[in-house]
């Protein structure tokens, strides 16, 4: 739409209807750009697609959440083998089993969880899921977590999982908002902040201030390596809490390795405020 000239000098030309001067444009511009809201989902995936050049037939997929600027980013929604990590789950619901009876884990049960956590003592593991009543109590312990694509076995390494629901498991641990009570909360993430030197790759890659729980397994069929890690990491006056999935690893090395450079481009991209 034009503008009508004006008869003579002294009258500024008005805008008509719906125009405004290129200033005012641009800075309307800045101003949307500035409030449109970063795609961290992409983001990460844009920082984790370059570390698997290399990686063969790996398969990777990352959640990250900053408890305190609410970032949250998940790249790959598949579902991939628990390995260890499902111990993490299995002491969560041993532990509203004792809520719901109103009691505190028997030193049997405490040693057990010790040594599944601290450790990764799989006959522990063994044991325990039998006494919560098996995979169909660890599925509904799960449920009241909030988990919901993940689903239980009775070999429990080969429990499915995704990295979202492991996420979502992070902050029922380390959150307020949660089924499991402030002691149990308390208690779970005291287990992962002791585990055995040896165990400590995976997200502590990302941050100091670690609390963890690892998993690793090679599948049988194909000789490569299932590996991932869980866990919360302080970094930058930051805290995160980051679960790394993967599997089609050629070695248990070359996955570690993998899922701690993931771990590192997850705590990055979730930030400070964009």
């Amino acid at each position: 739409m034009g503008f009508s000239a004006p008869p003579t000098g002294r009258r500024r030309p008005v805008p008509a209807a719906g125009s405004v001067s290129s200033a005012t444009a641009s800075s309307a511009t800045a101003t949307r750009s500035e409030e449109r809201p970063v795609d961290l989902d992409a983001a990460l995936t844009d920082a984790v697609e370059p570390l698997l050049t290399g990686a063969g037939d790996a398969r990777v997929s990352a959640a990250v959440l900053d408890t305190g600027n609410g970032a949250r980013a998940v790249h790959g929604g598949g579902a991939f083998d628990t390995a260890s990590v499902v111990k993490v789950g299995l002491v969560a619901a041993l532990l509203l089993t004792a809520q719901d009876e109103g009691r505190a884990l028997t030193a049997v049960e405490h040693d057990r969880a010790t040594a599944m956590i601290v450790r990764s003592d799989n006959a522990s593991a063994t044991v325990l899921l039998r006494a919560i009543g098996g995979p169909a109590a660890l599925d509904a312990a799960h449920g009241r977590l909030g988990l919901t694509g993940t689903v239980a076995a009775r070999a429990w390494g080969l429990t499915r999982t995704t990295a979202a629901d492991q996420l979502t498991l992070l902050r029922a641990v380390f959150g307020t908002d949660s089924e499991l009570g402030e002691e149990s909360r308390a208690y779970l993430r005291g287990l992962m902040e002791r585990v055995e030197p040896g165990q400590r790759w995976g997200v502590s890659a990302a941050g100091g201030g670690w609390a963890l729980k690892n998993g690793w397994m090679p599948r049988t069929t194909t000789g490569l390596w299932d590996i991932n890690s869980i866990g919360r990491v302080r970094t930058g006056g930051r805290t995160c809490l980051v679960a790394v999935l993967s599997d089609g690893h050629p070695t248990k090395e070359s996955g570690i390795a993998l899922v701690e450079a993931v771990a590192r481009a997850a705590v990055g991209v979730a930030g400070p405020p964009r």
